[in-house]
């Protein structure tokens, strides 16, 4: 029978050097997710982006910004890896959203025969998240390289939008009218076809336990989400309780010799019914 590693809590540091909660996720728990996927490829149900697609995009997108200094929100992994140089971050908040696990992937940290989930946001509450200043000079293509980072289908262009964000500092403004600049936000409200509904946290807790893809697994971009976000000083409450779920449910499996308990219910039923989306392209990156 194959043991858990007996790993001790990961104690967090926010910037200032206060010493913050422990992690009941650990990067030995994290190991024990990791599977060799092979990559599946694109849906051929979904229509992939081209290269004009994403050059037509990033230059609406400028126009749309008026030339007002370009903020981009993240509120997941484009806090830890946003794969472009920005010159400027801030905390900020999102009125009106909340972070949820509700994209279901069945590529990339998922798998057809384990599908995953990943983080996009929902309407009500609020989301504590960093935004992003793009460098002024080339920005189109810094803007396209978001974009092909961010969406595969031109099915999942509507889930990028512009948001007003709330920062320590004061509102996001330009010029001396410090009139509100919005931010550039990814897959937001998103429906349709990439949606699943609603899961208690302790469903979302047996999926991320067990789903990995080519590039990783659902306990991975969990943990390092929650890592960034409480280094940053963001405590989200609903990831916190998820992180300990995901853990005692890693603990769980291998404590029977890595055997897979079923999902269940909802979980179950949600996945099933619902086709999984293909974020990333060819890129092995996280979304949002």
């Amino acid at each position: 029978m194959s043991e858990t590693p007996a790993a001790a809590p990961i104690s967090l540091q926010t910037r200032s050097g206060a010493r913050q909660r422990q992690m009941s996720l650990t990067p030995e728990l994290v190991a024990l997710c990791y599977r060799d996927e092979p990559d599946p490829g694109l849906d051929a149900r979904l229509t992939p982006m081209e290269d004009e697609d994403y050059r037509a995009l990033a230059r609406d997108l400028d126009a749309q910004s008026g030339g007002a200094p370009l903020w981009v929100f993240a509120y997941g992994s484009l806090i830890w890896k946003p794969e472009f140089d920005p010159v400027e971050s801030r905390r900020a908040t999102a009125y009106g959203w909340h972070r949820a696990f509700s994209l279901k992937i069945d590529r990339w940290r998922g798998s057809r025969a384990a599908p995953g989930l990943m983080m996009a946001l929902e309407r009500g509450g609020r989301c504590d998240g960093v935004i992003y200043r793009l460098a002024d000079g080339d920005r189109i293509a810094q803007i396209e390289r978001l974009l092909r980072r961010e969406l595969s289908s031109r099915e999942t262009v509507s889930t990028v939008r512009w948001m007003p964000v709330r920062t320590p500092e004061g509102p996001v403004s330009e010029g001396p009218a410090n009139t509100n600049v919005n931010v550039l936000g990814f897959w937001l409200g998103s429906t349709g076809h990439d949606a699943v509904a609603r899961l208690p946290l302790e469903e979302v807790a047996r999926i991320l336990a067990r789903a990995c893809g080519h590039v990783g697994s659902g306990a991975e971009y969990l943990y390092n989400t929650v890592l960034h976000l409480e280094a940053a000083g963001i405590h989200d409450r609903n990831l916190w309780r998820l992180q300990a779920l995901v853990a005692e449910e890693i603990r769980s499996l291998y404590a029977q010799d890595g055997a897979s308990t079923p999902l269940t219910g909802q979980a179950k039923a949600a996945l099933q019914a619902t086709p999984a989306i293909k974020v990333g392209a060819e890129k092995a990156c996280d979304p949002v």
